[in-house]
């Protein structure tokens, strides 16, 4: 039986990248405890069969999240639609694989918008309505690939660890507001990109080796620890990292 957070209800859920692996588990996880979701992501025919899917209470913008003059032009029509964000959670990433020496400013520069950019001016625009509502939680989606100097993804490990720096200064700034601020730390988890992409018999091999348990971890359960988090069960919960790799590092 699937908890129920009895406090989401109703409450606007915003979530960047919602139409594919953990963003998609997370906007159905806070579906199905009948709060109202709005999800920005670039892939749109994914996104509308999720919107269609999950009825009126989930809304979709399409939005290259580079573009942060876009990215509040979204968040400010979905907050016409379902009222202000009270839940945000900062999900959008892109991993792909680099090579340290290779990587140039110009490449750096497009990770720093794609992996970090985004969610610290999501986080701006969202702030004041959680201010004028009395209070509200921030979810940010870090990686394990820092704590674990994961070869080949330098400038992403590098980005990913200041989604919890990211994470503490906003805890501390607005605490005063009633406004929690943590901060998921997955592991290696078992999108169909991961799957498509990375994932080899070498890597199965690693993820038997190195994590305590002895399966794969599945977008769901990143998805649980993100409703936990944004509900009342965490209401003294903030200014923290939870880590959910399985035991990797």
């Amino acid at each position: 039986m699937s908890t129920v957070y009895s406090d989401l209800a109703g409450k606007h859920v915003f979530i960047t990248g919602g139409g594919s692996g953990i963003g998609a588990d997370t906007v159905r996880a806070f579906a199905a405890q009948n709060a109202k979701v709005s999800f920005v992501d670039v892939a749109e025919a994914p996104s509308q069969a999720i919107a269609a899917e999950l009825g009126a209470n989930v809304a979709y913008a399409k939005c290259d999240l580079r573009d942060i003059a876009a990215l509040k032009a979204a968040m400010q029509s979905l907050r016409a639609k379902f009222g202000p964000v009270q839940v945000l959670v900062n999900n959008a990433a892109n991993d792909e694989r680099h090579k340290f020496l290779d990587v140039t400013p110009d490449y750096f520069d497009d990770r720093v918008a794609v992996n970090l950019k985004p969610a610290y001016f999501a986080a701006q625009a969202a702030i004041p309505d959680m201010q004028a509502a009395g209070g509200g939680a921030i979810v940010n989606l870090g990686s394990v690939s820092w704590m674990s100097g994961s070869a080949d993804l330098s400038a992403y490990a590098t980005l990913k660890s200041a989604a919890y720096g990211l994470t503490r200064v906003l805890a501390r700034e607005f605490g005063p507001d009633n406004i929690r601020v943590n901060c998921v730390i997955p592991g290696w988890i078992m999108t169909q990109r991961q799957i498509e992409k990375w994932l080899t018999p070498d890597g199965e091999r690693e993820i038997m080796e190195r994590q305590c348990l002895k399966r794969k971890l599945q977008p769901p359960e990143i998805a649980k620890t993100v409703l936990f988090l944004a509900s009342d069960a965490a209401s003294a919960i903030t200014c923290q990292q939870l880590i959910v790799d399985g035991g990797w590092v």
